[in-house]
């Protein structure tokens, strides 16, 4: 039986992809919060590691349409 990875482990896959795909575009913090219609702090919060915020599916919805990538990416192993 395969043993369950905590829930921390995806947010922290999604969040090193969002920062990754933000870096790739050129995109400041503050250009993929005006794109993605969040806050620069809430986008900062997100890609931080040690602060360990959750998010919603929305939110990588958004995230993902202002990045202009398929929401999959962001849950990608690299």
């Amino acid at each position: 039986m395969t043993r369950l990875k905590p829930s921390i482990y995806y947010y922290d896959i999604c969040r090193k992809n969002i920062r990754k795909h933000r870096i790739e575009k050129g995109l400041t913090q503050q250009q993929l919060a005006d794109l993605s219609e969040l806050s620069m702090h809430f986008i900062s919060e997100i890609e931080s590691t040690v602060k360990n915020k959750t998010f919603s599916i929305e939110t990588v919805g958004r995230i993902a349409d202002a990045l202009q990538i398929s929401i999959d990416k962001l849950f990608k192993e690299n």
